[in-house]
């Protein structure tokens, strides 16, 4: 393992930098310790266990000395700013900063939310220094003269070239104090310039310092003013939709400048004006809500699929609804399973959810398909019932053992955990259930109908 280190700039571009715009880091007050990790067949933990116990030792040191501090691993995770942003809307900077610093407080005192921050400045003092232009002018000194003194004394002035052979390049020379000298206000003012006499005259003399604040960050989104509070979430909570569900009747409880409850914005839809103070929340929170959103419409769709091409096949369209009144046992595994194991539901596990309905409905055609042959043969239907759910049960085991052993790969991957889950908790529950279920509905419709077809026949 070995560390670099940056301070005052950003670190070599990255993903972190693209998408949580950290190549934008700038100033005295910023640096970046990136932790390069053993490959993991040289480690015992994973790199987000690693990346959670470093974050419970740096938070007590940067709580000491007032510093804000971010544990974020490579890749973090989404194309987002953070994993929880609350983005707070209003027409005045001082009230939203005002509800961002409540919202910042309310996170910081919640159990698994961390790393909170606000993109919000503190107060910085500047000091502006005027020039006397009576006093500058009895003493033969210009303003310019003046101007070009303090410029040299702060940032600097290339005197020139520093020409070495064993060099390929020539080394500039910057002629300017040294750090402490040019942060501390007496010792610029006691500088000196030549006036026209050439007599040196102390800046003191010439200029008086007022203080002023440094201008912070003003930010817009869509054209619209906005103020970001960011967060993350470990330990207690591993997916922002927790985290969203313990927070955001906490927030509903705030109040605006005018009185009334500020609005909260949970879909992707964003504030229609800029006129009422509101939160909408973004980071992996809008993102979730895209894909558990595409996800739902690309089941949806595929479940009309299943249903014509069963239909199709069976030329029935009672039959595809009895094999896939199977789909939603898996449920009962899936869920039970993740609490289990301490997992949360992800959008991988709504991906294994999908992906396991098709084994499941797949199984079930065996089963019908083999219970219409069973009765094409002249077998009684209570018969070819019990006979399918007997005889096709090894497929179905195999079938089921094959995904487990698949999953299990990935059953640790804190990604793919969820897939894992569900693929395999959702195919032993479907094997348990519609092994029993499948059948017994396709007798109880099916006799229904021979008894409805039979009191029609005596009528006639």
């Amino acid at each position: 393992m070995n560390l670099q280190t940056y301070v005052g700039t950003a670190s070599p571009f990255n993903f972190n930098g693209l998408v949580r715009h950290y190549y934008l880091r700038r100033g005295p007050n910023v640096a970046d310790i990136q932790v390069n990790l053993l490959g993991k067949g040289d480690r015992k933990l994973q790199s987000h266990e690693i990346a959670k116990q470093v974050r419970n030792r740096l938070v007590p040191v940067a709580a000491r000395y007032g510093a804000r501090i971010k544990v974020a691993e490579v890749p973090p995770g989404p194309p987002v700013l953070q994993t929880l942003v609350a983005e707070v809307y209003g027409p005045s900077q001082d009230e939203r900063t005002t509800i961002a610093r409540r919202i910042r407080d309310l996170w910081k005192g919640t159990n698994g939310v961390v790393d909170v921050d606000w993109y919000v400045e503190d107060d910085q003092p500047k000091y502006h220094l005027v020039v006397d232009k009576e006093k500058a002018a009895l003493s033969g000194v210009s303003e310019d003269d003046i101007a070009r003194t303090m410029a040299v004394a702060s940032s600097g002035y290339e005197a020139g070239l520093l020409h070495v052979d064993s060099e390929k390049e020539d080394i500039p020379l910057n002629v300017r104090l040294d750090r402490a000298s040019r942060s501390d206000l007496d010792r610029i003012q006691s500088l000196k310039v030549a006036g026209r006499t050439g007599q040196l005259v102390p800046l003191r003399e010439l200029v008086h310092a007022e203080q002023a604040i440094v201008d912070k960050s003003i930010y817009h989104k869509n054209l619209m003013p906005v103020t970001y509070v960011t967060g993350d979430v470990a330990g207690a909570m591993e997916s922002p939709v927790y985290a969203l569900l313990k927070l955001a009747p906490e927030m509903s409880k705030m109040q605006a400048p005018g009185g009334y409850a500020i609005e909260q914005h949970m879909g992707t839809e964003q504030p229609s004006e800029a006129e009422k103070y509101s939160v909408k929340w973004d980071g992996e929170w809008h993102i979730t809500v895209e894909v558990f959103r595409d996800l739902g419409i690309a089941f949806a769709a595929v479940l009309i699929l299943i249903y014509a091409l069963v239909v199709g096949w069976f030329q029935s369209f009672i039959t595809p609804l009895v094999i896939m009144a199977a789909i939603p046992f898996s449920l009962v595994g899936i869920l039970p399973a993740h609490g289990l194991l301490n997992a949360f539901f992800t959008a991988t596990s709504m991906i294994g959810f999908i992906a396991g309905a098709g084994i499941v409905v797949r199984n079930s055609i065996i089963l019908v398909d083999f219970i219409e042959l069973r009765l094409a043969e002249g077998m009684a239907l209570d018969e070819a019932v019990v006979d399918a759910g007997a005889v096709r049960f090894r497929p179905m085991m195999l079938t089921a053992a094959a995904v487990v052993v698949g999953a299990g790969v990935i059953l640790f991957d804190p990604i793919f955990q969820g897939l894992a889950i569900a693929l395999m908790a959702g195919e032993v529950a479907s094997l348990a259930l519609s092994r029993m279920t499948v059948p017994i509905v396709y007798f109880i419709v099916n006799r229904r109908r021979e008894k409805v077809c039979q009191s029609n026949a005596i009528s006639a």
